[in-house]
């Protein structure tokens, strides 16, 4: 074999360790699974590999970057904030990712954590196991039809959710400072600013990437400025939102209820009080996740990383900038 790839992720099961062996195999690189999630285990695995495929969970930084014999980095995923994407142009290493894989498993998700918080699915289902048969326990619920559903961020998942949710009849809103107004208003989505889209919204889904900008972008201000009953759904990035905010809000029902598929810290202490509220639900970041999905994202990525090695262009390449859209 030519080249080496480390597959690393920290749960060893986001993607298809044997699948991706299979397609470098065809770019004649030979490969290595290991689990890392911290710096200094990844330093120990990489050794002279000419590449490197993550989850979201592993650390690519500048010091893994300078230390290796890296030229290709894969992110088994769309979102890339665990990648120094500078000290990768630096050392002239290439990153790619796959933008598209799961756009259709992570607006779904999205909606089902909306829809479970409007119609206060998990608080039904904790009081009937209990014994309790009473349909007050999830009072008072507000119908969804005529009520403004707002994207923090406008890229490819919150537009696909967009039009999932047209026949629904609420007022759709969206803030996205990268994205041009009169591409919202082409998915039949208002373009507003920031503090129009907090005081506006009965819900509220959060699609924006993990950058200096967004970290901890919904705040006690954000949370005050949106209505008490306001449901909240987060399928991007656990820093997004401040937690301990969160759950002050949660705890004082300043807001109605919190959906969330990625948290900070992630994964939550078993005791943490997110995991206790009545008012919250967390799934384990998962929806990304389909059958479907992870063999596209399996395969899709290897290849891509196949295609550096090779001296081919890559498909879906990440460069240093704005990664909102």
């Amino acid at each position: 074999m030519d080249s080496h790839v480390v597959i690393s992720d920290s749960k060893s099961t986001t993607v298809d360790h044997d699948l991706q062996a299979d397609v470098l195999a065809e770019y004649d690189a030979s490969t290595t699974s290991v689990v890392t999630r911290t710096e200094e285990a990844l330093l120990e695995e990489l050794g002279d590999a000419d590449g490197l495929i993550v989850d979201a969970g592993v650390p690519v930084t500048a010091r893994v970057l300078e230390a290796s014999s890296l030229r290709v980095v894969g992110r088994a995923g769309i979102g890339v904030d665990n990648v120094d994407l500078e000290a990768a142009a630096d050392e002239g290493v290439t990153v790619v990712h796959h933008p598209t894989y799961s756009l259709d498993e992570v607006a779904t998700h999205a909606l089902s954590l909306l829809l479970s918080g409007v119609r206060r699915i998990p608080r039904y289902d904790r009081s009937t196991r209990g014994g309790n048969w009473d349909w007050t326990e999830g009072a008072p619920i507000p119908r969804l039809q005529g009520s403004t559903l707002g994207f923090l961020g406008f890229g490819k998942i919150p537009r696909r959710l967009a039009t999932m949710v047209q026949g629904f009849g609420c007022e759709l809103i969206a803030f996205d400072p990268y994205v041009a107004d009169d591409v919202v208003r082409s998915h039949n989505v208002e373009p507003v600013d920031f503090e129009d889209l907090l005081s506006a919204v009965d819900l509220l889904s959060i699609h924006a990437p993990l950058t200096e900008e967004t970290a901890g972008l919904i705040d006690e201000h954000a949370l005050e400025t949106m209505d008490e009953n306001v449901v909240l759904a987060n399928t991007a990035r656990g820093p997004v939102i401040e937690t301990d905010a969160l759950v002050a809000a949660l705890e004082a029902e300043e807001i109605g209820f919190a959906a969330l598929d990625v948290t900070e810290p992630e994964p939550l202490p078993s005791d943490h009080p997110l995991l206790e509220l009545e008012n919250a639900l967390v799934t384990p970041h998962t929806a990304w996740y389909s059958e479907a999905s992870r063999r596209q994202l399996s395969r899709g990525i290897a290849a891509d990383v196949g295609r550096v090695l090779v001296g081919e262009d890559p498909h879906n390449e990440v460069t240093v900038e704005s990664p909102w859209v």
